[in-house]
């Protein structure tokens, strides 16, 4: 069961920390999910924060991203896990391999860095001030695309072979693309993920995964 709290845009800031307060209190309440990005007057860091962070099945907290980056957590960022599910239920061998991280957000970018780390690849992170980006892409036997920019990464950065996944959700004329220009890419990729339909449900699938385990670790504490 999940309850969803659908607030209207101008509730403060100190409304929804009192609400998540309540939600830490509770519980019956496995996981908590704060919708990002909050409107403007609202501070997200300090939200995120105020999350116990046994229940943060985003693993946004800080708590839970030093977990990660020393290799000993508890959750995964959930668009992050998809990927590596992904990787795995393909057979993809990601040790030693050269994998290059285009973005570097929070919540995507620099976690999918740690957790390809993790498997012993050798990770490269673009971003905007990148030099010789199409160079740096087409050294890429494992190439996540995490921009945020419509059909950015084109056929002439892929290296031929390379397994590419495109984390990308933008919106062209109304119709779902992701950050990897699928048609003329899947013609020099080894493996392709399309969007719609590759890591969005892998996301969502995660989110789960995360709450079932946080159930799980509450009750062997209880």
């Amino acid at each position: 069961m999940s309850e969803e709290y659908a607030l209207p845009a101008e509730t403060g800031e100190d409304e929804l920390l009192a609400l998540v307060g309540e939600l830490n209190a509770r519980a019956d309440i496995d996981g908590i999910l704060v919708q990002l990005p909050l409107p403007k007057h609202i501070d997200s860091e300090r939200v995120l924060l105020a999350i116990d962070p046994s229940k943060d099945v985003d693993a946004f907290h800080p708590v839970n991203v030093g977990k990660i980056m020393i290799g000993n957590f508890d959750f995964l960022p959930c668009t992050p896990a998809g990927v590596m599910e992904l990787i795995d239920l393909t057979g993809i061998e990601v040790a030693g391999k050269e994998c290059v991280v285009v973005g570097r957000s929070n919540i995507v970018g620099k976690p999918q860095a740690m957790l390809l780390l993790h498997r012993n690849g050798t990770v490269t992170i673009c971003h905007s001030k990148t030099k010789n980006l199409p160079e740096v892409c087409r050294r890429a036997d494992i190439l996540v695309a995490a921009v945020g920019k419509p059909k950015f990464i084109t056929a002439d950065m892929v290296k031929p072979g390379a397994v590419v996944i495109d984390v990308g959700m933008n919106r062209v004329d109304g119709k779902l693309c992701g950050d990897v220009d699928f048609a003329a890419v899947s013609e020099v990729a080894s493996a392709i993920t399309p969007v719609p339909g590759g890591v969005g449900p892998m996301t969502i699938a995660m989110l789960m995964k995360n709450t079932v385990r946080s159930a799980s670790l509450r009750a062997a504490r209880a």
